[in-house]
């Protein structure tokens, strides 16, 4: 499942530089996560480095529109890197 930052972000830069696919950039308002470049940090990390870095509980949250399971975000994370792998 892509992630999305809620409107609890305090615009703090600690998770645009986080991301390995470079999934999240600011928004008009907040920061934003393009689901079709997040893969939750699989094939990178354990763990989503958002999530980890993001000084504010429960603002980064997995995306109900963007259901999907670890083997569907391990198949984006080689499309997306497909150069390097």
């Amino acid at each position: 499942m892509a992630l999305l930052i809620t409107k609890k972000c305090i615009n703090c830069d600690m998770c645009e530089p986080e991301c390995p696919n470079q999934a999240i950039s600011m928004g008009d308002e907040i920061y934003m996560i393009d689901p079709w470049l997040c893969t939750e940090c699989v094939g990178h990390y354990d763990t989503p480095t958002c999530v980890s870095v993001c000084p504010i509980d429960n603002t980064i949250l997995p995306d109900p529109a963007h259901n999907e399971t670890r083997e569907h975000l391990w198949e984006k994370f080689v499309l997306i890197h497909h150069d390097a792998v």
